[in-house]
């Protein structure tokens, strides 16, 4: 595992594990946990070895949201830091699927991470919290991710009061998709990332752009580029390849074998 002061990096089982390791600021978001992160992105997408990127939390917290001490941004004199809306284009743009493992508490800053994931697994009683105007301050930045996906209604309700809400909560109002108990959660992320698996490499990168792209279209732009897109992808080798393995009732070269050696 690389370990760095603020982070850990992994890549097993099919995926790139970035662990945020500041568990004595319950994973706050300093200026080094956000620029490693931002690295650990670029690395886990240049490593052929993982076909998702999986963040997470050093127990007993997913993310506390910015170290009010030491905030995204700012660096020492003679020092590059990244700022955290980098990070979160990055996980928008990563080409490859990104996994929000929420083991702990989320509140704040550290919801971003939540909203600009592509997948977003959590445990069922992890606290969640837009805690920003409790300080006197709002949920600025992290609104253009996480209005996404809670919509103006819960959104309005959630960034006016800070309330508390859990995981289960999370689901049911779009910000996560699954909830699961605690000791089930690596297992129910590791389910994902072999769905992931399934898929062919260049479909699901593609697919991600898909997801992000037609939503800004017309319904005419959306028909004509999407027409394009598919006679591309149809055309494709890797369209030819799964095709093909379907005829042939067998796995597709990109399946990866699981530890039992079935794919």
């Amino acid at each position: 595992m690389g370990g760095t002061e603020a982070t850990n990096f992994e890549v097993r089982n099919g995926a790139a594990w970035i662990t945020l390791n500041r568990p004595e600021r319950r994973n706050a978001l300093s200026s080094t946990l956000v620029t490693e992160l931002y690295d650990h992105l670029a690395g886990a997408n240049a490593d052929d070895a993982a076909r998702a990127i999986v963040i997470t939390g050093k127990p007993p917290a997913f993310c506390s949201g910015a170290d009010l001490k030491n905030p995204p941004g700012q660096a020492a004199p003679g020092a590059m830091a990244v700022p955290y809306p980098d990070v979160l284009t990055a996980i928008l743009e990563s080409p490859k699927p990104v996994i929000a493992a929420v083991n702990g508490a989320a509140f704040a800053g550290g919801l971003g991470l939540v909203g600009a994931a592509d997948i977003a697994v959590c445990v069922e009683d992890a606290p969640f919290s837009f805690s920003e105007v409790r300080i006197g301050v709002i949920p600025a930045v992290i609104a253009v991710v996480c209005l996404r996906k809670l919509g103006t209604h819960h959104g309005m309700k959630l960034f006016l009061t800070g309330e508390r809400f859990n995981g289960t909560q999370a689901v049911a109002m779009g910000l996560a998709h699954r909830a699961v108990s605690g000791d089930r959660l690596v297992e129910a992320v590791q389910e994902e990332i072999d769905m992931i698996a399934l898929g062919g490499p260049t479909a699901v990168v593609e697919c991600k752009k898909l997801v992000r792209r037609v939503p800004d279209l017309s319904i005419a732009e959306g028909f004509a580029e999407t027409t394009t897109w598919s006679a591309r992808m149809f055309n494709g080798e890797e369209a030819a390849e799964g095709m093909a393995a379907f005829r042939e009732k067998r796995p597709p070269a990109w399946a990866r074998p699981t530890e039992e050696g079935k794919t």
